[in-house]
Parts: structure tokens; C-alpha cells; sequence
């Protein structure tokens, strides 16, 4: 019996050392483990940062606040002004553009069946420079084919006056959004320059204002005339292939009265 006690005992020492050395083992994996969990935290400033990342709206309206408003005002009233008239321009020429062979077609047909008044219904009925100046040049069949001409010539530049009318607006703005922008380069480097004269001396952070004003309301004016510019030159690109559709259509419209007159 008191073999047995004693080898209990013994078993006790013996294994005792290694359950506390389990046990270091396990508390110090967990302090590790904590150690390791602790940086995690910097988690939380990568998505502050990502949540102060600034849109493009708001670069934009704190660009246009350090530019300073008296001089990104007028800027802005001109890119909007400018958009307005350009957008105005290519939905009315888009409305204006016709099939002219199949209103060629149309009144050709018309003329077969029913005469110049069926002629007249078709191109009265129908949207569009083209269909007008076949309306006036019909109008005229009375009179011979040289007034039928004169008619299509005289109408067709009054059509083609309505046509450019606005564009000179959209150039006006094209030219006055740099100068504008160029203006306040000018009074910010005037600036820039009544700072150093006040303080005597040449520093960095005097001049930095005034020349950050310029450079500003330099870039904002020319991107601006960039826009306007892409928007005219669509406005004239349409506007010549409409003249021209109406030129084309114009002599055939004469071509098909010619043999209309002779087969009577």
C-alpha cells in the first residue's frame, strides 16, 4: 500500500512540471494570439480614409472656390449659357433632317397622279427646310421653270440662315471663356505681385495665392472653350451636310418638274 501512495506521488511530480508547462504553452499562445489581433486595428483607418476620399463633384466645387468666385462666375455662366444655345441648335437640326429620296419619291408620285396641288400636300404635310423649299418652288410652277428656280435659290438661303442662327452666340462664348479665364491669370499675378511689394520680400507662400487664382481661372476658361468647341463644330458639320442634302434635292425637284412639264 504504501508502494502505491508513493508511486502516485512520484507519477504527481513527474507530470505536474509538464500540465504547468502545457499551461505556459497555452497562455502564452494567447498572448500571442492577442499580440497578433492587436494590429487589426489600423482596419479602421483604412476605411476612414477611403470614406474621405473626395468625389469628382466636390474637387470640382473646391477648385471652383479657390479659383475664386468673382473671377470662376463668369467662367461658369459661360459654359452654361454656351451648353444651353448648343443644345438648343442640334435638337432643332436633328428635327430638320429629311429623307429627301423618299420626299422626292413622294412628290414625284403626287405629280403623276394628282398634279402640282397633290405635290404641294405632300411637301406642305411634311417637317423640315427641304419640304419648304419645295413648297415655295411648287408655288411658283405657274410661272415657269426659271422662277421655280429663283424660288428654291432665294428660299433655300433664308432656310439656311435659320439654321446657323445661334451659332454666333456659341462662338461668342468659345472666345470670351479664355479671355475671361486669362483676365483673372492677369489679377491674380497683379495680386501676387501688390503682396510681395507690401511685405518687401519674396516668399513662396505670398505669391502662392495670387498665382494659384491664375492658374485656376486659366484652366477653367480653356476647358470650357474645349466643350463648346466639340459642340460648334457638330452644329456646322450638321448644318453642311443639311445644306447640302438641300441643294442635292433642290436640283432634282427641278429635274422631276422639267419632265413633268414635258409629258404634259
Amino acid at each position: 500500500m504504501k508502494k502505491l501512495i508513493a508511486l502516485f506521488m512520484l507519477s504527481g511530480i513527474l507530470i505536474f512540471p509538464v500540465i504547468t508547462k502545457a499551461q505556459d504553452a497555452e497562455e502564452a499562445a494567447e498572448e500571442t494570439t492577442e499580440v497578433v489581433e492587436a494590429p487589426a486595428a489600423p482596419a479602421v483607418v483604412d476605411d476612414e480614409i477611403m470614406d474621405e476620399e473626395k468625389g469628382f463633384h466636390q474637387i470640382i466645387k473646391e477648385k471652383f472656390i479657390e479659383g475664386d468666385p468673382t473671377f470662376m462666375s463668369p467662367v461658369l455662366i459661360c459654359l452654361i449659357l454656351g451648353l444651353a444655345v448648343a443644345l438648343e441648335r442640334i435638337i432643332t437640326l436633328n428635327l430638320s433632317t429629311t429623307n429627301t429620296k423618299k420626299l422626292l419619291a413622294k412628290v414625284e408620285e403626287a405629280l403623276e397622279q394628282g398634279g402640282i396641288e397633290a405635290a404641294k400636300d405632300v411637301t406642305k404635310n411634311t417637317k423640315g427646310p427641304v419640304a419648304s423649299i419645295f413648297t415655295q418652288g411648287l408655288m411658283r410652277y405657274s410661272e415657269g421653270i426659271e422662277m421655280v428656280e429663283k424660288s428654291i435659290i432665294a428660299y433655300g438661303s433664308v432656310e439656311m440662315g435659320r439654321l446657323e442662327k445661334g451659332l454666333v452666340w456659341i462662338s461668342l462664348f468659345i472666345s470670351l471663356a479664355p479671355m475671361l479665364g486669362f483676365m483673372g491669370t492677369v489679377i491674380g499675378m497683379i495680386g501676387a505681385f501688390d503682396a510681395i511689394e507690401a511685405a518687401g520680400d519674396i516668399s513662396p507662400s505670398l505669391v502662392a495665392g495670387g498665382i494659384k487664382i491664375a492658374l485656376l481661372t486659366t484652366v477653367a476658361g480653356l476647358i470650357v472653350a474645349i466643350i463648346l468647341q466639340l459642340f460648334y463644330n457638330y452644329c456646322v458639320a450638321k448644318i453642311d451636310s443639311l445644306v447640302n442634302d438641300m441643294e442635292d434635292a433642290s436640283i432634282t425637284l427641278v429635274d422631276i418638274l422639267v419632265k413633268h412639264k414635258l409629258s404634259k
